[in-house]
């Protein structure tokens, strides 16, 4: 069964184009190098919980909307060789160091899937 990367960050809704813009620098190249899918959701119906919620988890802000996005892998080797690949590629060296959000309020991991329809 696939590996999936999952991501949760707050992005100022000033910077959602610039935000696109590197989302879609650097999903061409993560399949470039391998990786099946590559996908970034904006909110849309994601209330502000009592207790948890989306907005909650990443802290965000009244001027951020909250970004839900994950990456396919057909393994987690697979994973951790692309990730080396695209870590060391150096297309992606200004968007790292320019980030249009807070890298601090990300969340992320690996998963193995369990169930898949």
């Amino acid at each position: 069964m696939p590996y999936v990367d999952g991501f949760l960050v707050a992005v100022p809704k000033a910077n959602i184009e610039k935000y696109k813009t590197m989302a879609r620098r650097a999903g061409e190249i993560w399949k470039e190098y391998g990786a099946l899918a590559f996908v970034e959701c904006a909110a849309d119906d994601v209330p502000y919980g009592e207790l948890t919620s989306f907005p909650r988890a990443v802290q965000a802000k009244d001027d951020e909307t909250v970004i839900f996005s994950w990456i396919v892998y057909s393994s987690r080797a697979e994973r951790d060789a692309i990730n080396a690949k695209v870590m060391a590629d150096p297309r992606l060296e200004g968007d790292m160091k320019d980030m249009p959000f807070d890298g601090k309020r990300m969340i992320y991991g690996g998963f193995d899937t369990i169930v898949e329809l």
